[in-house]
């Protein structure tokens, strides 16, 4: 018995030892509570972009830890990746705040999260529609057959060329812009296409916030099957009670973000609020979201949230209704597999929904392709996918933010116009980090820019990006 204390007495007090040293290597301004609620977020989202990194997007341990996890490692943050079984753990001076996220094939990674391991493996062993074995060789845009840039009368290829090199070019390594993959299409032919070292047609890129507008339009497809109304109120469990005023919340409002709903959106500058919180701690995002209070009244103030989004992801889980396969069945038969995105996967929580606020990855072909359904007018080889009008609608601005729409950001004119050099037509699905599917229907271009700019307001400059590309396309 003295012995067994002695040994619990001994691994307390390293724990102990280890927080001491923690906090004495932390920046100043990082307090205890911050600590305690910041580290698992940051262990959290090194193991779950570590998984996905290997397991879905293909890529080597040292380039994300240096790349897409640099702000984890300075902040002590180590893992390692089991090959064998599919796993990744990640934690601080190897046992404290250890986060694992797994690998399970149709679902990508997902954080365990307290969920039985043998539970959570066998909820994503199911077999999901698959699009056709020769789609691959079919024409672009089903296929990517005839799909490299080709050359268009009136197209300025050597101003295309420079913006693309600006686009690529490092000139502060301070602060490095990382852009991945460029896609330049004029009037749904690819004409510029380029890829940084290391990356390829085929590699799956996440779009962060990009994946809010491929929620939108699961939405826009429950809606041309009857199956939703989004001047109705949201169907929300926790509002149902007779007198919560959430109860009046409407999809329209969950989709142009202003429900009301209180709910903390920043990153890298404020790590501890609900975004990364949810994202990485949360086992269920859309109950998180869901059980938050109104901070004002609904349809009054705009405020952009990942949360209102998870909770639009669960509408979709409940309106599909069946088993979880036929959920998970959704989006590839109802949207990926109709447009040849052979490549979409969105990733659930361990909760199992699919985080549709931000967990999507795809290549830049496939980002293109989805793009390509908005400038169709949501219409593909004249099957209809989007509802008549969910495009118009799609681009009608939030009442109290007239640069948001449901679920794209807009850019009309006016003052604070997010793009001041560009037509005020653009609409554009934007993820962190200088994620983009911008769409210019009166210039007849869709831009796909996919990378890893930390603070891309500052770095990533998207007003001129576009504008120097348009001036490369014919008037």
């Amino acid at each position: 018995m003295k012995r067994r204390m002695k040994i619990i007495g001994l691994v307390g007090g390293l724990i102990l030892l280890a927080m001491i040293a923690i906090v004495l290597f932390l920046p100043k301004e990082y307090d205890v509570r911050t600590l305690l609620r910041s580290a698992p977020i940051g262990t959290g989202y090194a193991a779950k972009m570590l998984c996905t990194g290997v397991f879905v997007s293909g890529r080597q341990p040292a380039s994300l830890w240096n790349e897409d996890l640099e702000l984890m490692r300075r902040n002590l943050i180590r893992g390692r990746v089991n090959y064998e079984e599919k796993f990744v753990d990640a934690y601080i001076l190897r046992f404290l705040f250890k986060q694992t996220a797994l690998y399970r094939g149709p679902c990508g990674c997902t954080l365990e999260l307290g969920v039985k391991e043998e539970e959570f493996k066998k909820q994503c062993a199911v077999e999901l529609p698959k699009p056709p074995a020769d789609i691959a060789n079919a024409p672009w845009p089903m296929g990517d057959a005839n799909a490299e840039a080709i050359a268009v009368a009136g197209i300025d290829q050597a101003q295309l060329d420079r913006t693309l090199d600006w686009a690529f070019s490092e000139p502060v390594k301070e602060h490095p812009v990382r852009t991945r993959a460029v896609i330049v299409l004029y009037d749904g032919q690819i004409v510029a296409e380029r890829y940084a070292p290391g990356y390829s047609k085929e590699t799956r890129l996440l779009g962060w916030s990009m994946t809010k507008s491929v929620t939108s339009a699961l939405i826009g497809i429950l809606v041309r099957q009857g199956k939703l109304d989004v001047h109705l109120p949201a169907p929300v469990p926790e509002w149902k009670a007779a007198g919560d005023p959430r109860g009046k919340i409407t999809l329209d409002q969950l989709l142009h973000m202003n429900s009301g709903l209180e709910f903390q959106e920043e990153y890298e500058d404020n790590p501890d609020t609900d975004a990364g919180f949810m994202y990485f701690t949360v086992k269920d995002m859309a109950a998180f979201a869901a059980n938050k209070p109104l901070e004002d009244e609904p349809g009054k103030k705009f405020s952009y949230s990942s949360g209102t989004t998870m909770i639009l992801a669960r509408i979709i889980r409940s309106t599909v209704g069946g088993s979880y396969q036929d959920y998970l069945a959704f989006p590839r038969g109802e949207l990926f597999n109709k447009l040849g995105m052979r490549s979409a996967l969105i990733e659930p929580d361990p909760s199992g929904t699919m985080v549709g606020a931000g967990f999507m990855y795809a290549t830049a072909r496939d980002w293109a392709r989805f793009g390509l359904l908005y400038y169709y007018d949501g219409v593909w080889n004249g099957e209809r996918i989007l509802p008549e009008g969910w495009v118009e609608y799609t681009r009608t601005p939030a009442p109290a933010d007239p640069g948001y729409g449901a679920q794209f950001w807009l850019n009309p004119e006016g003052p604070g116009q997010w793009m001041p050099h560009c037509p005020a037509d653009i609409f554009s699905a934007w993820g962190h980090e200088g994620q983009f599917v911008t769409i210019v229907p009166s210039r007849k271009t869709i831009l796909v820019r996919l990378g890893q700019t930390f603070n891309e307001e500052k770095n990533w400059n998207h007003d001129y990006f576009v504008s120097n590309i348009l001036k490369a396309m014919p008037e």
